[in-house]
């Protein structure tokens, strides 16, 4: 395939990219050949990679209902939205917050929908809520709350229709040509479940780093953490930090098991500053997500203890550090449009504002590598964006309307 006419970093005017055998294998003004594609000197970059995806949770969001704070206000709303659909049929609800309705447990969510099974999941993705039909159903009892039961629960409930082809086609018009699914423990047979979508993907645990959850309540000694790291070696880990504590046990383990290339610490919620030079030291990848501020910035007010407020999600104090930073939506608990973290990332409060260039970077990173950004070179595998006008254009607004086209191997998978 020959793309004409096009913008590519490193030249100073329009070119042609040859692919060939998935690759780039030309790059270059007037090169020979009838041109597949017209670029109209649009830019040409390397397609985007989600660094930190829960890809059947976004599949299943197509179904169910969402209850945060952005589509119902109060307990009224809640009640109307946990109502919607045939009496008896489960309903599955999702992205909940208290602020909305306060905690919930079984008997909150009787009062609220007393007539059908009734599962809601907080927006952390770490907490269900059963109401009492829904428990009755499949023989469970208790306070209907689950903490990261997941795997347990999975075997109980219904089938949920997974619109994975959905998810792929709105992530390719978006210009994403990659995801890391991010699940700590990904369920039997789900790379080939996976495997329908358009994108080149890596799944945690299987073909990418060890996916390694901490909670508060449970959280190992640096000396566990670190025990588990060294039976996990030579492969990297990927430890999940949204607390302060959590990134101290997780960088005194690396420090006791040695990191590895490719280690990663997910989210990063909370970092404070005298931790920088110490990830910067270790050399791990820090996988934020710069939006959650900018998305959830009424709860955290009241949520976050105003000591952790000025270190959550920092993103341009770590690139200065020399941090290795790289972004994942993590969606379906975040938005899943790159364009609309990015776009986040640039809005942020001053110490933490990434310029336009530096944002987009944050999903052009290496798939297994995040923060070693990809260069359209001959050799390079031929996975592509196309956008409608050059860069500086783009740069300006970071959509993804800008998008005109998205290639995985220098297939076009997004439609004609």
């Amino acid at each position: 395939m020959l793309i004409r006419n096009v913008e590519v970093e490193g030249h100073a005017a329009a070119v042609d990219v040859r692919i060939d055998g998935g690759r780039i294998a030309e790059i270059g003004p007037g090169l020979t050949g009838p041109g597949d594609v017209d670029g109209r000197g649009g830019a040409l970059l390397p397609g985007l990679h989600d660094h930190h995806v829960h890809l059947a949770a976004l599949a299943a969001d197509a179904v169910s209902v969402r209850v945060g704070p952005t589509e119902v206000r109060d307990r009224t709303a809640l009640a109307a939205a946990l109502a919607s659909g045939p009496p008896g049929e489960w309903v599955r609800a999702v992205g909940y917050h208290e602020s909305v309705a306060g905690e919930l447990d079984r008997w909150a969510l009787d009062a609220l929908a007393p007539d059908r099974p009734v599962r809601v999941q907080h927006r952390t993705g770490a907490l269900w809520v059963w109401n009492s039909a829904a428990l009755w159903a499949v023989g469970l009892d208790g306070d209907g709350r689950f903490w990261r039961e997941d795997e347990r629960l999975r075997g109980f409930v219904p089938p949920v229709r997974l619109d994975l082809e959905g998810v792929g086609r709105r992530a390719a018009a978006l210009g994403v040509t990659g995801f890391t699914n991010a699940d700590p423990h990904p369920a039997s047979g789900l790379t080939q479940m996976l495997s329908v979508l358009p994108q080149r993907l890596l799944v945690m645990g299987v073909d990418a780093p060890v996916k390694l959850m901490l909670d508060d309540p449970t959280l190992p000694t640096p000396a566990q953490l670190a025990r588990t790291m060294r039976e996990i070696r030579p492969r990297p880990v990927a430890v999940h930090c949204v607390t302060r504590v959590q990134l101290l046990v997780t960088l005194l383990a690396l420090d006791e098991a040695r990191p590895a290339d490719g280690d990663r610490i997910e989210h990063g919620s909370v970092i404070p500053a005298e931790t920088i030079p110490w990830i910067r030291r270790l050399g791990v990848t820090v996988v934020t997500q710069p939006h959650f501020p900018v998305e959830r910035g009424d709860a955290y007010a009241t949520d976050v203890d105003a000591d952790d407020r000025p270190h959550l999600y920092r993103c341009r104090s770590l690139a200065e550090a020399g941090v290795p930073l790289a972004a994942g939506t993590d969606a379906p608990y975040g938005t899943p449009d790159p364009w609309a973290v990015m776009r986040a990332a640039t809005e942020r409060e001053e110490g933490e504002r990434l310029e336009p260039a530096a944002a987009l970077r944050l999903f052009t990173g290496e798939p297994q590598h995040p923060a070693r950004t990809r260069r359209l070179s001959v050799g390079a595998v031929a996975d592509l964006c196309l956008l409608h006008v050059p860069l500086r254009e783009a740069l300006r607004v970071l959509s993804g309307q800008l998008v005109r086209a998205a290639y995985v191997s220098g297939r076009r998978i997004t439609p004609h």
